[in-house]
């Protein structure tokens, strides 16, 4: 085996570096969060930089826990995640398995799919179509405006249109409909394009804070990423999760609540990646366009 060159050993150790520098960077706030969530107020206090506490205390998801508005935020988010993710993936399929093909009026509708990639209408015209067809204060006000995004569209028909022609032809001999076609065939062969597309949609679901924020008024509708707003930049802790709590009479420190309700927020959608993370690169790399 050809050894590797002065060079290219210090080539390879300045990557090795550098990436595990960039490592510790991201890793480290997660390493915060955890330490102050679970510190004790007297930790809290005498340290200016807590890495890691001396004593540990689970009083602050204590409190979050027993709010009866955290849970049900936590709840509204993680229906409006489930159901949306798979509006999402239906619509999008099926749509792109529709322009993958040859249709009447392909270009015309492409071309609109392009444009409203490149314009969107805006937040008010889009506040007035949301409030006409009845959807304010309703969890479909956050599923059926975003059903589609365009570019996850032109994605996954180009992943599409690279399935072979044969296959879908042998389908066709045996009789089988387009519908057919597209579950018997289509979808199962696009298994690693979906996973990762379901991925992308979810991780937009669970981070969505501003369209719960214009649509959603009434506060027990609320999703986790209205109510985290309201405890970490409004700073209301015991104004959002005490009107319910037992320890209204003696919370913990502001600072660790506010560290716990980040922590648990980001867990959920921390747990889904493992399951599809051995369908995410090949999903994201197969419906690239052929140069």
């Amino acid at each position: 085996m050809k050894q590797k060159s002065i060079v290219e050993r210090l080539f390879d150790s300045v990557n090795i570096g550098l990436l595990l520098l960039i490592c510790v960077v991201m890793l480290f706030p997660f390493l915060y969060l955890f330490s102050v969530s679970f510190s004790s107020y007297e930790d809290f206090l005498g340290s200016k930089l807590l890495l890691w506490p001396s004593s540990w205390s689970t009083d602050a998801y204590e409190y979050i826990w027993k709010s009866r508005t955290f849970r049900q935020a936590l709840l509204t988010t993680t229906t409006v995640t489930i159901i949306g993710t798979a509006v999402n993936l239906f619509f999008t399929s099926t749509m792109a398995y529709a322009l993958s093909r040859p249709i009447v009026g392909q270009k015309s509708i492409m071309f609109m799919v392009v444009f409203t990639l490149l314009f969107s209408a805006g937040m008010i015209p889009t506040y007035l179509v949301v409030q006409a067809t009845g959807l304010l204060d309703s969890i479909w006000s956050l599923i059926l405006p975003v059903a589609i995004t365009p570019f996850n569209l032109i994605v996954i028909r180009q992943f599409f249109i690279n399935i072979p022609n044969d296959m879908i032809e042998a389908g066709i001999v045996d009789g089988a409909n387009d519908l057919q076609i597209f579950a018997r065939i289509i979808l199962p062969l696009s298994k690693p394009a979906l996973a990762a597309f379901s991925l992308f949609y979810a991780v937009t679901h669970w981070n969505n804070y501003f369209a719960p924020i214009l649509y959603i008024n009434d506060s027990a509708k609320w999703t986790i990423q209205v109510v985290l707003r309201q405890i970490v930049v409004v700073g209301e802790t015991t104004g959002t999760l005490g009107g319910d709590n037992m320890f209204t009479d003696n919370p913990p420190p502001p600072e660790t609540i506010q560290m716990a309700a980040i922590l648990l927020a980001t867990v959920p959608i921390l747990i889904v990646y493992p399951f599809l993370q051995k369908h995410f690169a090949k999903g994201v790399m197969l419906g690239a366009v052929k140069g």
